[in-house]
């Protein structure tokens, strides 16, 4: 193993809490307010709007929002499969704690996936049914 071996192991960690924030915007521009309009709690979006007013600037540019959160999750599913079999340390602490990182960080990634893909379907795929 190299010298920088906890570095290579906590790369796919970092990269899946970047995907998980990247993600995470995608609920804030389109899904949140879908649901609290869907719910009949349009008050509550307009209060929510009117304390937080950069909700609107996501939302107009959510394309951009989603190409670059899409950019993020590939490059993380890319470390991800790359990382999949990576050596762990010979000591048995070490390797627990290496092959729990790499399972923390691949239920990261999911749920990051799980996100996107929310805010994806209130984005660009609910409107046209409505």
């Amino acid at each position: 193993m190299s010298e920088d071996g906890p570095a290579d192991v906590k790369a796919p960690y970092f990269s899946s809490l970047l995907g998980l924030f990247a993600s995470s915007s995608t609920l804030i521009c389109c899904a949140l307010p879908a649901l609290l309009v869907s719910l009949g709690a349009g008050a509550a979006l307009a209060s929510l709007v009117a304390v937080f007013p950069q909700i609107v600037w996501i939302s107009e540019h959510k394309e951009a929002i989603f190409l670059i959160s899409s950019g993020l999750m590939l490059v993380g599913g890319i470390m991800q499969w790359r990382n999949r079999f990576a050596p762990c340390p010979i000591d048995p602490d070490l390797r627990n704690a290496c092959l729990k990182t790499r399972r923390t960080s691949l239920r990261i990634y999911w749920v990051s996936l799980a996100l996107l893909v929310v805010g994806g379907w209130f984005a660009f795929i609910q409107p046209f049914f409505l």
